[in-house]
């Protein structure tokens, strides 16, 4: 398992920098790039030699990309001339919110989807699981924006029960428990749409195998069968899918967090593609990419404390 992880873990270096090298160089081969988004649409020759020699980009491109680099190995992601701070404490102030968001989403999502594929797998064919099955399949075809905006003119407007948008939030977790229900919903019912679908085919595929019909011949009782066994072995793909759905999940945060104003990292995100605000839009790939393999990692290191058979090395 160690040389795994240590494998994984130099493939996640790799990955991080591919992903850092694209992003950089495609922003800066947007069209005005970093002084016009500083300075304004007509500022002097003046001002932009001078900032753009103070920002360093009179340099070669190679030449800044490293020096990005060797600033964020040091713990410095940039300054945002927009918002006047830098990138890490905007990191620090707006991170913790979509941890918030997207890990009560996945918890949910998990608690439900899981017991409700079990369901299924069991009922398969039947009333209930075409019923389900119909439910889960408009949910996950739906976008997640309108998704959200349904949940707005079903929840705020038709039945005014809960804000459309967050208001009240301060630092850190500072988030008005109110303002989470319809982004948390939001994101929930696209997560219990997704994993349920796997865990109904893999407690369908795990009740055909040999190992039911021989606790059963054992004389298990059906609900012994279900949770003792099928259960485990069905599981473990979903498991596997919550690391892999990370990218879809933490996607589908960026837009539900601006259409609901969320101040997490999403609304940030969208903020500073607006203002081409470039060292934030960096610095937000880069925790969303370190996220996402971290997020691949464990996801692999459950699926083998689950299934002792597995062995990586």
């Amino acid at each position: 398992m160690s040389s795994f992880v240590l494998r994984r873990l130099g493939q996640a270096v790799v990955i991080a920098w591919i992903v850092s090298m694209l992003v950089f160089l495609m922003l800066h081969a947007l069209p005005g790039g970093l002084v016009r988004a500083q300075l304004g649409s007509k500022p002097s020759s003046y001002a932009v030699h001078q900032l753009a020699r103070q920002e360093g980009l009179l340099r070669p491109v190679p030449v800044q990309y490293a020096l990005w680099v060797w600033n964020a190995l040091h713990g410095n992601l940039g300054f945002s001339y927009k918002l006047n701070q830098t990138v890490g404490s905007l990191l620090a102030e707006f991170v913790p919110r979509t941890l918030l968001l997207v890990g009560s989403s996945l918890c949910i999502a998990v608690a439900i989807a899981i017991p409700m594929g079990l369901w299924q797998g069991r009922r398969r064919n039947r009333v209930d699981d075409h019923v389900l099955t119909t439910m889960m399949m408009v949910f996950y075809s739906m976008p997640s924006f309108f998704l959200g905006v349904v949940l707005i003119v079903l929840l705020s407007i038709w039945l005014p029960l809960v804000p459309s948008t967050a208001s009240n939030f301060g630092s850190g977790f500072g988030v008005d428990l109110a303002d989470l229900i319809l982004p948390v919903l939001t994101l929930c019912l696209g997560g219990v749409s997704y994993f349920s679908r796997y865990m109904r085919s893999a407690t369908i595929d795990n009740l055909l195998e040999d190992y039911v019909r021989t606790a059963y011949a054992k004389g298990a009782s059906p609900r012994r069968v279900l949770l003792r066994h099928v259960l485990r072995n069905s599981v473990m793909s979903t498991v596997t899918l919550i690391g892999l759905s990370l990218p879809y999940v933490l996607s589908g945060a960026l837009i539900v967090e601006a259409l609901f104003n969320y101040p997490g990292v999403g609304l940030l995100f969208w903020n500073a593609a607006q203002d081409r605000d470039y060292p934030v839009l960096l610095g937000v790939v880069l925790v969303v990419t370190v996220a996402t393999i971290v997020g691949n990692l464990l996801a692999d290191i459950a699926y083998a404390v689950l299934d002792p058979r597995i062995r990586y090395e």
